[in-house]
């Protein structure tokens, strides 16, 4: 199994969907608990790198899990061993790059 980093490398808002659909709409702002360039380390098993959203761990697991066994999504990516997938909150999403450490478990 190999290790797995994933870094931050967007943060999305739209605030017309927070007016309409969050209580306190776009005083919400983007997510309060990841910043671009936040970079964390799986080192294997089923738990979460400290401090990377609870939220967020469970919508990228499947992608990080892939990848530390050995996953390759190319054609689709240009680079081998690498992904990019973000949490699932559609108000201000986070977006994460995933990349295979070639350092094994």
């Amino acid at each position: 199994m190999k290790k797995v980093k994933i870094v931050v490398i967007r943060k999305e808002f739209y605030p017309e969907f927070a007016d309409s659909y969050l209580t306190e709409g776009r005083e919400v702002g983007p997510c309060p608990l990841m910043n671009v360039g936040d970079e964390f380390l799986y080192e294997g098993g089923a738990e979460m790198p400290k401090d990377l959203c609870p939220w967020a761990w469970i919508d990228i697991y499947r992608g990080v899990n892939a990848l530390s066994a050995g996953a390759t999504y190319s054609p689709w990516n240009n680079q081998n061993g690498m992904q990019i997938l973000c949490c699932t909150d559609g108000i201000r999403p986070v977006i994460f790059k995933l990349a295979a450490v070639e350092e094994e478990l």
